[in-house]
């Protein structure tokens, strides 16, 4: 049975991943901020695992990799992440506009956006070699894409997603040689709490395309910036 491990599995994206995954076969191993009702409920059909910990908290993440039973790990992925204060649902197109800056916001949106996959994918990448074909996937952003950002604004959250691109482009290239593809994902502007009402897609339908895309990932994607359907993004 293979094995995924996600970080911020509570709600929107990463609940959806979970659920989905777990229907499919899969052992799934959350690591989270908290507990909640519905992975404690998937938790009662499937094979679903929930560790709390604090994921800017380096401590607290070795701690909680140690509860992951699996010396083999098929697939990271690292969903946790934040828009920091306020989301596209309740500020649009004005959040994070210039003028703005707070230092302790950019602080928070990068340490769990930049810094957190970075942390738990080093924590894992023994395991992640253990496996066949294992593959880290990192929740990237369309605004993580300078080519195609045309309205500004959102400068923290832009910024960090840009940053952990670049994470993934080296993370593919230092990988690849144990065996391990490294990509970013941008999985679509969804109707989350995060993507708000008006977002083109449901959670449904854009995990269930994202799972293809992420299934059909072999070593010479490594480093690559796709889309949830599988097309490639300019960095």
């Amino acid at each position: 049975m293979p094995v995924l491990v996600i970080t911020g599995a509570t709600r929107g994206l990463g609940l959806e991943f979970a659920r989905q995954y777990a229907a499919q076969g899969w052992e799934v191993v959350t690591i989270n901020r908290r507990r909640c009702e519905a992975l404690d409920a998937l938790a009662r059909d499937y094979p679903v695992q929930t560790i709390v910990a604090d994921l800017t908290d380096d401590q607290s993440l070795r701690e909680a990799v140690k509860e992951i039973p699996h010396s083999a790990i098929d697939l990271l992925l690292n969903n946790a992440g934040t828009m920091g204060d306020g989301t596209m649902a309740d500020a649009g197109r004005s959040h994070q506009a210039f003028g703005t800056f707070n230092r302790d916001e950019w602080l928070r949106v990068f340490d769990l956006n930049v810094c957190t996959p970075m942390a738990v994918t080093e924590l894992l990448v023994d395991r992640l070699a253990a496996a066949k074909q294992p593959v880290v996937v990192t929740l990237s952003s369309i605004l993580g894409s300078n080519a195609l950002n045309s309205i500004g604004n959102f400068y923290a959250y832009r910024a960090s997603k840009a940053a952990v691109n670049s994470i993934m482009k080296s993370m593919g290239i230092n990988l690849k040689e144990r065996g391990i593809t490294c990509v970013a994902l941008h999985p679509g502007w969804v109707r989350t709490d995060m993507g708000g009402p008006s977002a083109e897609l449901d959670a449904a339908e854009a995990i269930s395309s994202a799972r293809s895309t992420i299934a059909d990932l072999g070593l010479d994607d490594a480093g690559r910036y796709l889309s949830w359907n599988g097309e490639e993004m300019p960095y």
